[in-house]
């Protein structure tokens, strides 16, 4: 017997109650958090940063108001895009959910970001990076925000 083996044997799982003594009665509730609950909430979350940039950014120079809103929408985007189709990649693999399906969905969600923000630098020459990045800092801490809501 390896010391793997005799770690686990040394293992007890927690009673319900001892459970509910140590974390609270909620301990055993499901989380109302899903990741399309983030998303949407990414996604609310840059139409109202889109909104705050039209309203108080002021650029310098002859930048249009619409190039603003249209750099802080597409920050948010570069967000939200990828984690919603790795919210729609999990629920298709929620059966066969293995850690390497969802290495694999993180990979792609990275990839998708990198890509979305060098296709923006190379074909959107109007872009304005501080709303754009802003945006998606903003909707990027969603994550966190959804971590501490549960």
């Amino acid at each position: 017997m390896d010391a793997d083996q005799q770690d686990n044997k040394d293992i007890v799982p927690l009673t319900r109650t001892e459970a509910e003594q140590l974390f609270g009665s909620q301990v055993s509730r499901p989380s109302r958090v899903t990741p399309f609950r983030v998303v949407a909430a990414q996604v609310a979350l840059s139409l109202v940063a889109a909104l705050l940039w039209w309203l108080f950014y002021k650029p310098s120079g002859v930048t249009a108001p619409g190039a603003v809103v249209l750099s802080a929408l597409l920050g948010g985007a570069i967000c939200w895009i990828p984690g919603a189709l790795f919210a729609a990649r999990l629920k298709q693999l929620s059966k066969a959910g293995t850690v390497f399906n969802w290495m694999l969905g993180e990979a792609f969600k990275m990839g998708a970001t990198i890509a979305m923000f060098v296709a923006i630098a190379f074909w959107y020459r109007d872009v304005q990076w501080i709303p754009l990045l802003v945006t998606y800092l903003i909707a990027l801490k969603t994550y966190w925000i959804a971590l501490a809501w549960r």
